[in-house]
C-alpha cells in the first residue's frame, strides 16, 4: 500500500493480466481506486498530483508486464488514463459543490482562499497530464514509449475533467463579476437615493427661506403703511 492509500501492487497485477476484453474493467477499477485515493485526503493539487503519479506508474509497470495475447498497451494506458480522468470529474464537481456553498453563505470568491481554489481549478488539467509525464518518465524508456501516443492524444484533445474544471471556474469568475457589477450597481442606486434626497431637502430648505422672506417683507410692508398713517 503506497502512502497515497492505493495498492499499488493490486493494479500492477490487474494491468498485467488485464484480457483484450477487459479494458473497460481496467477503467472502472483506476477511476474507483483514484476516487477512494482523492476521498481520503485533503483535495489540494499537491495530493492530486501525487495519487495520479502512483496510478499511472503501476498503470506502467503493469501494462509492460502483460503478455497475454492480443492486449495493445497503449490502449491499456489509453484506459488508465480515462479512469483517472473520471474520477478527477468527480473530485471537480466536489470543488463546484463546495464553492457554490460559500458563494451562497455569502462568502466573497475574492477572499485569499475562494481564490486558490478557482485557481487551482483552472490548473487541474495541466496537473494531470504533468503528473503523468513525471510518472513515465521515472519509468523508463519502454514506459516512455508505450505512453508517447497516449500523452499525445492527451495534449491535443484534452481531458473531460480539465474542461469541467475550466467550464466550473469561468462560472464563478462570472459569478463573482455579476456580484461585483450588482454591488456596485446598488452602491450607485443608493447614491442616487440620497443624491435626489438631498435635493429634496435643499428645496424644502429653500421654499422655507422663500416663505420666512415673504413673510418678513408683508411685515415690513405693514409697518411701513402704518407710520405713513
Amino acid at each position: 500500500m503506497s502512502k497515497t492509500g492505493i495498492d499499488q501492487d493490486a493494479l500492477i497485477e490487474m494491468f498485467a493480466t488485464a484480457s483484450a476484453k477487459g479494458t473497460e474493467q481496467v477503467r472502472k477499477a483506476v477511476g474507483d481506486a483514484t476516487l477512494a485515493a482523492l476521498q481520503g485526503r485533503e483535495l489540494s493539487l499537491k495530493n492530486i498530483r501525487a495519487v495520479l503519479k502512483t496510478v499511472a506508474q503501476a498503470a506502467s509497470t503493469g501494462a509492460a508486464q502483460n503478455a497475454v495475447a492480443g492486449v495493445d498497451p497503449e490502449d491499456l494506458l489509453d484506459k488508465a488514463v480515462a479512469g483517472m480522468d473520471d474520477a478527477l470529474v468527480k473530485a471537480v464537481e466536489a470543488n463546484r459543490v463546495a464553492l457554490q456553498q460559500f458563494v451562497n453563505q455569502g462568502a466573497d470568491l475574492r477572499e485569499k482562499h475562494l481564490k486558490k481554489a478557482l485557481a487551482d481549478l483552472e490548473a487541474m488539467e495541466d496537473t494531470f497530464i504533468g503528473a503523468l509525464r513525471k510518472a513515465t518518465e521515472a519509468a523508463g524508456a519502454q514506459a516512455n514509449a508505450q505512453w508517447a501516443p497516449v500523452l499525445e492524444k492527451l495534449q491535443a484533445g484534452g481531458t473531460l475533467s480539465g474542461q469541467k474544471a475550466a467550464t466550473t471556474a469561468e462560472q464563478f469568475v462570472n459569478q463573482m463579476q455579476t456580484a461585483m457589477r450588482d454591488s456596485r450597481a446598488a452602491g450607485m442606486k443608493a447614491a442616487q437615493t440620497l443624491a435626489e434626497s438631498y435635493a429634496a431637502l435643499v428645496s424644502g430648505v429653500l421654499i422655507g427661506m422663500s416663505d420666512a422672506m415673504a413673510q418678513a417683507g408683508s411685515g415690513a410692508a405693514a409697518a411701513k403703511k402704518s407710520r405713513a398713517k
